[in-house]
């Protein structure tokens, strides 16, 4: 049936890429296929990984335990999360679940990967002690 997952889709590869690890994901991500991409991420959140990009750009389709993947991931690395060049479908389901306003959103993984540390609200780079 067509727009059903095949084998190997939603598999993650990682890679380093500078300074981020870049995880990417393919073609359906849904309940059934996405635990390789939380436990990728979790894993990326224990060993304190300073940068980690989702490159979506070949995600045909994603349902709610997507989501949810992408917002645990979020809860565990912070500001270190990146997603990066949603696809066009990715994009509308984002849209319409607020996570764009949420999760830091570039349009390609080069820009996920050289946009600068996320700002640190209360930490004044200016002061200095003693």
């Amino acid at each position: 049936m067509a727009g059903e997952p095949t084998a190997g889709e939603g598999e993650p590869t990682v890679r380093q890429e500078r300074n981020a690890l870049v995880v990417s994901v393919t073609g359906h991500l849904d309940i059934d296929n996405v635990e390789p991409l939380s436990a990728t991420l979790r894993r990326a959140a224990e060993d304190g990984v300073a940068r980690v990009v989702i490159d979506l750009s070949e995600v045909t389709f994603a349902d709610s335990a997507t989501v949810n993947v992408l917002l645990q991931a979020h809860s565990a690395l912070g500001p270190a999360l990146r997603l990066a060049a949603p696809s066009s479908a990715l994009s509308r389901l984002f849209a319409l679940t607020g996570i764009d306003t949420v999760l830091p959103l570039y349009a390609s993984v080069a820009q996920a990967v050289d946009a600068g540390p996320p700002i640190s609200l209360g930490a004044d780079s200016g002061d200095r002690e003693g």
